[in-house]
């Protein structure tokens, strides 16, 4: 959408919130006011980053995207034993949650 907008918005010289849509105005204004940009560089970093307003607030602030490295093959395993775990006590619990709820429906 906005790849198509990016010529019109380089020739005029009008406010730039003016020629995008109401929605987006929304994104424009929460990054200016989260960062020191102005209308022209928010518009672009938006075009950049795909209309993402997240991922242009991290950018500005040097956050990156944090990738899950395994760093030996235990550490893997046990990763897994503890998903693993965890699911299985979740639908346990949900389970005994759910025959406590028949238990007292019945008993009324």
């Amino acid at each position: 959408m906005y790849k198509q907008m990016e010529p019109i918005l380089v020739k005029k010289e009008k406010n730039l919130v003016e020629l995008v849509e109401p929605v987006e105005t929304d994104k424009i204004s929460l990054i200016m006011r989260q960062t020191n940009y102005t209308e022209e560089e928010t518009v672009k970093k938006l075009l950049e980053f795909e209309n993402n307003e997240i991922k242009v607030i991290k950018n500005y602030m040097g956050i990156t995207e944090k990738k899950d490295v395994v760093k030996s093959i235990n550490q893997e395993i046990y990763k897994q034993l503890r998903y693993k775990l965890d699911s299985s006590i979740r639908s346990y619990n949900k389970e005994q949650q759910e025959k406590l709820l028949e238990e007292i429906n019945k008993n009324k």
